[in-house]
């Protein structure tokens, strides 16, 4: 320290309860000096002699400044920013102080974001936000994707995903969670609008980190987990299996082995984060960087996902009136992929989880001629081992996104913000079944294919932004255009008869027979017209008026554009006279909202007629034609969701409780169905076409409840708690004499063709089967059952709907709601000095499963449970489990059951560093944490998992296939150990 200079120390506390505050930055003004408060509000800071202003900033608090003087001792109190209600929250085009949404927003902060290790940003979500359903397609899969829907499915065909923004690029891919500043999402139609055509499923918003003025900052984050399955079915071992097959088939030979396959093709899995990055900035320019690295070995032999990933974000104030920003971010992935969620599951084919559950355990993974064995009873199936450990399935895909932003301010208060940017994604994923498989591929000598897939992403945002003081009110008017060009570009070639098996998918043109190659382009536009205008009086009264105009070239020449309105209004009552000076609630808002918003996610052309390529013979030569494939719709348009919200913010005892209320109703019309209605005779091979014939309803509540409980010195609790219940009702189907249809979503060797209902009525998805009423014990029926025509004591006993004396398909009915009743998420975070506890929660109540796997297991056709022993018998007739038979695997209530389930989601203990230490090792902040994922969960779901998601994919298959389990990916249990560094 130069003689010109001193030390400044002392402590920040909160003015309001006189605690002390960590954190806390402390600048001195005008330069980049500047440190933080220990974990007991005390800092010190070096400072040169003459009158000093140091600069005290903290989230939640009034910015402070106070001069040095002649002291070296400088403690301060800070001002609480009313529990940050005047925190900017980023809304569409634009951010809004809290206080002011008029709309229904829930945030997320990265902490929450952070709380555990997780692959992608999208999995941090389940439980933050009420009426935010986060759903994996399968399972712990390493790198499976996630789904996010809000407020329900407002579809059957068009997909329900909530719309995607980061940094203001739409539609880009998930940054990592350690690089998000915050989350917004966006759920009423206030909020929605301004995204038009595609805000009806919610918008989430996402701000990654940005440089601060000051010195360099360089974070390191590692996290290191040892991963396992949570839970495992209980399967026949040899000896049972053996008396359970002779119960069917007495002639069958018992094998030598005793194999568990679940012990085979499940492992300890492994995963490795690591992020380090840099920020910092001067008075003119700022910038974040980041590299991550993520590497997960899967609970499941061969399969595992690595990534690596880069962010930046730099921003440049040029002069008083220009500013330019510009983002990038990067990633390659490998994906290492295992046959799951078969949708056929015959002969030869089969998904390792599944055929783990069927596979005979009384055979080894070799025959006696060192061959792979395959099954010897049901399905003629190779085993799970060599299926896992020897086919070939790699994804590797990279994805670069850059995004480059001017704003001037044009005259005061009037700016103009042009946005540009462009992403990429491309795609390559390999597949080879060897020879070895020998009922997969050994009659083929092998088989092998490769996809490829480039899409590109083209963005083009410009706005005006106009903010103005009116008497007591604030006038803020926004007026933007928006053009966005997607381009999908895949082929794909495939081949069969190796001559050996150690080329996998490299070398197709070594094989004997060359399959039929594929490809496809697929484009779209969409080019906007947007504004908003927002007005605040005497900081009591909210309007705004929201509008856009799109126009898309999905849809038909009849209706490419569209228009989509929103308005709402917000009373802060707390600022009226007769409460401003209440000691009891300290903030009090009343808000409402109506507006319309749509969704245009169907597949380009689909408007358009088709032809369909088919073979035809001239003469003796087989020859390629075509033929008309599907009639045009001229008129097919957006579907529309109408939502109103009603909404109420009350904040007590100086907001230390604070609870957000939330009543919705969306209807959605023009729903857009397949249309079989033209007639056969007009010669189209698919008759279906698109059309907009039908309405859903979604109605529900969300609660949001966050509380400071305990705050002293040493020792803090606080809670977070959400819950949201969704209702669906299809209003509408078809607008003919056809009030539903039956789609299925059974795996193909089921030969079932209808598993679900649609009817006007009812809500979305329900299962549709026989009622089971036990076991036959045979003579006399009892009253309201049958049987299947030619029964025995033993056999199965349903509800006989019809009273025909007999069972048929006319006995179905709904026999299951897979529609969860409601959601919740839980959270509770404990500090003890350098010490701290999360403990966070997440469940549901209601939302019917229905499982394959159980029904198959039952079918005799294969392994079963343990359940099994319980069978039917002339000397065990008290009992529920039909005798052992082959039986088909009709949908029946026998393996519906209660989804509910509580889910301990995260438990961690951190401990930071002392101060006094940090500072001799030259860092900012050490910190170390032990925390473990999913390590309990209460359900009496006999299945291996309750968040289960079979065939729930794509758009129309993730609207109506809900609550199906078969073949699924393991859950996992996690045991992570985090250090953080901090320079």
């Amino acid at each position: 320290m130069s003689a010109q200079e001193k030390t400044i120390s002392g402590t920040v506390t909160s003015k309001a309860d006189g605690l002390t505050l960590p954190g806390v930055n402390v600048i001195v003004k005008g330069t980049t000096n500047g440190v933080s408060t220990d974990f007991d509000g005390n800092y010190s800071i070096n400072v040169a002699q003459n009158n000093t202003v140091l600069v005290f900033s903290y989230v939640g608090y009034k910015t402070l400044e106070a001069s040095v003087g002649n002291s070296n001792q400088l403690n301060v109190q800070l001002d609480e920013d009313l529990a940050a209600l005047d925190e900017v929250v980023v809304v569409g085009y634009g951010a809004r102080k809290k206080s002011d949404i008029t709309g229904s927003v829930s945030s997320i902060k990265s902490d929450e974001v952070t709380a555990f290790p997780v692959l992608d940003a999208q999995q941090a979500l389940q439980g933050r936000a009420a009426g935010v359903a986060v759903q994996s397609n399968n399972g712990g899969e390493p790198g499976t994707p996630i789904n996010v829907t809000i407020r329900g499915n407002t579809s059957i065909n068009a997909s329900s995903a909530a719309l995607v923004v980061v940094d203001g690029f739409v539609g880009a891919t998930y940054p990592q969670p350690g690089d998000i500043e915050s989350v917004e999402v966006l759920k009423d139609a206030s909020a929605t609008a301004i995204y038009g055509s595609r805000g009806a499923n919610g918008v989430i918003l996402i701000t990654t980190k940005k440089g601060r003025k000051g010195k360099m900052t360089i974070e390191l984050n590692s996290n290191y987990a040892v991963q396992s399955t949570s839970n495992r079915l209980d399967l026949l071992d040899a000896g049972q299996f053996a008396d359970y097959t002779r119960a069917i088939n007495p002639s069958y030979t018992q094998g030598s082995a005793n194999t568990d396959w679940q012990d085979l093709i499940y492992t300890t899995g492994y995963t490795t984060n690591h992020q380090l990055s840099f920020s910092g900035g001067s008075d003119n320019v700022n910038f974040y960087v980041s590299g991550n690295y993520f590497d997960q070995d899967g609970v499941v032999i061969n399969s595992g996902f690595e990534r690596f990933s880069f962010l930046s974000n730099i921003d440049a104030q040029i002069n008083d009136k220009l500013k330019l920003g510009f983002n990038a971010f990067g990633s390659r992935s490998t994906k290492n992929g295992v046959s799951t969620q078969a949708n056929s599951g015959g002969r030869g084919s089969g998904d390792v989880i599944s055929i783990a559950y069927r596979f005979a355990p009384d055979l080894g993974v070799l025959d006696d001629n060192g061959n792979n064995t395959f099954n010897s009873v049901g399905d003629d199936i190779d085993n799970p081992f060599a299926v896992a450990s020897e086919r070939v399935d790699e994804t590797f895909q990279d994805n670069y996104r850059a995004n480059f932003y001017g704003e001037y301010e044009i005259i005061d208060g009037l700016t103009f913000k042009s946005t540009f940017g462009f992403s990429s994604r491309n795609q390559t994923r390999g597949q080879f079944t060897p020879s070895t498989l020998i009922t997969s591929a050994g009659d083929q000598g092998g088989i092998a294919g490769i996809a490829n897939l480039k899409n590109t992403n083209l963005l083009s945002e410009n706005y005006f932004t106009y903010t103005r003081e009116i008497g007591k009110g604030n006038l803020t008017l926004l007026a933007g255009y928006s053009y966005q060009k997607d381009k999908t570009l895949t082929n794909s070639a495939g081949a069969e008869g190796f001559v050996t098996n150690s080329v996998s998918y490299n070398a197709l043109d070594t094989a004997s027979t060359p399959l039929i190659p594929d490809s496809f382009i697929s484009e779209f536009e969409i080019q906007s017209q947007y504004g908003r205008i927002n007005y605040d009086y005497d900081d009591k009264y909210l309007i705004t008026f929201t509008a856009r105009r799109d126009g898309a070239s999905n849809f038909a020449k009849n209706n490419k554009y569209a228009f989509f309105p929103s308005g709402a209004l917000g009373w802060k009552v707390s600022n009226e006279d007769f409460l401003k000076d209440n000691e009891t609630i300290s903030n009090l808002k009343l808000r409402a909202s109506y507006g319309v918003t749509g969704n245009p996610s169907i597949a380009p052309f689909q408007s358009l007629a088709t032809l369909q390529s088919i073979y035809a013979v001239t003469g003796d030569q087989t020859v390629n034609a075509v033929v008309s494939g599907r009639p045009a719709n001229p008129n097919l348009k957006w579907e529309s969701s109408y939502q109103t919200n009603f909404g109420v913010d009350l904040g007590l005892w100086q907001n230390r409780a604070s609870l957000s209320v939330d009543i919705y109703n969306i209807d959605t019309k023009d729903l857009i169905v397949g249309n079989s209605n033209t007639p056969e005779y007009t010669g189209f091979l698919n008759p279906n076409f698109l059309d907009n014939i039908g309405e859903i309803n979604n109605r529900g509540v969300e609660i949001t409840l966050s509380t400071r409980n305990i705050r002293t010195d040493d020792f803090s609790w606080s809670t977070d708690f959400n819950w949201s219940r969704n209702r669906n009702t299809v209003e509408k189907l078809f607008g003919s004499d056809v009030d539903f249809f039956l789609p299925s979503a059974a795996p193909g060797h089921f030969l079932q063709d209808e598993t679900h209902i649609l009817r006007e009525g009812e809500a979305l998805g329900q299962f549709f089967g026989y009622e089971y009423r036990g076991v036959y014990q045979g003579g006399e029926l009892p009253e309201g059952t049958a049987t299947f025509s030619g029964a025995v004591a033993g056999d199965e006993l349903f509800t006989d709907v019809d009273d025909s004396g007999e069972i048929s398909s006319s006995d179905r009915k709904i026999i299951g709601d897979p529609n969860q009743d409601w959601t919740f998420g839980f959270n509770n975070t404990f500090k003890y000095k350098n010490f701290d506890l999360g403990i966070f929660f997440q469940g549901a109540v209601g939302g019917d499963i229905y499982s394959f796997t159980l029904s198959e297991l039952a079918s005799g056709g294969s392994n079963a449970t343990t359940e099994a022993v319980n069978a039917w018998s002339s000397t065990n007739t008290d009992t529920n489990v039909p005798s052992p038979a082959t039986r088909e695997k009709r949908m029946n209530s026998r393996f519906v059951f209660d989804g509910t389930y509580v889910r301990l989601k995260n438990l961690v203990l951190g401990y930071n560093l002392p101060q006094d230490i940090t500072e001799k090792l030259g860092m900012d902040n050490v910190r170390f944490s032990l925390s473990g994922q999913n390590l309990l969960t209460f359900t009496d779901y006999p299945g291996t998992d309750p968040e289960v998601s079979y065939r729930a994919s794509g758009s129309q298959n993730a609207n109506v296939n809900q609550g199906f389990d078969y073949g699924n990916y393991p859950n996992i249990e996690s045991l992570t150990f985090s250090v953080n560094l901090k320079f």
